[in-house]
């Protein structure tokens, strides 16, 4: 009796932290900040559309993930989406001309921020803002495009 008790008592805590496992994976993967750090300094990037970027979303520098997509907000004075960047304590030597692209990585289209870094010999800080940006491809307008030219086209 004492030995099947000991099994059951030794299936069970393995049990138990299988799925505790389970639980820190999935949070470490469905980007929720409290399982996460978000130290470093943030800087700010203004496109016309961010598609499906969200919050959290990575950012990437030559494939690395340095940071993570920290807030998206509307700017009323300018109409551009704002987004600010935080970046990890570790590349704070970002060219102050680095220029920021919204991308799509792998089959399910999860959007990513991509920075190229430029020549300039400062470096970005706290605050500062990303001159040169590009945004978001959006499939439905790349359609519309072609099919409005391909309409046109047969018109002559």
């Amino acid at each position: 009796m004492k030995n099947s008790r000991r099994v059951d008592l030794a299936v069970g805590a393995f049990v138990a932290a299988g799925l505790a496992a389970l639980f820190v994976l999935a949070m470490q993967v469905s980007n929720i900040t409290a399982f996460q750090r978000a130290e470093g300094y943030t800087i700010i990037g203004y496109f016309q559309n961010v598609g499906g970027l969200r919050e959290r979303a990575p950012v990437r520098l030559g494939g690395v993930q340095i940071g993570r997509v920290s807030a998206i907000d509307l700017d009323q004075n300018r109409f551009e989406a704002r987004v600010e960047i935080t970046i990890a304590e570790g590349y704070d030597d970002l060219p102050s001309d680095t220029a920021a692209s919204i991308r799509t990585s792998g089959l399910l289209g999860e959007q990513y921020i991509s920075l190229d870094p430029g020549g300039m010999p400062d470096a970005l800080s706290q605050g500062d803002e990303i001159m040169l940006t590009q945004s978001a491809l959006v499939l439905e307008d790349i359609i519309g495009q072609f099919l409005y030219n391909q309409g046109a086209g047969g018109e002559e």
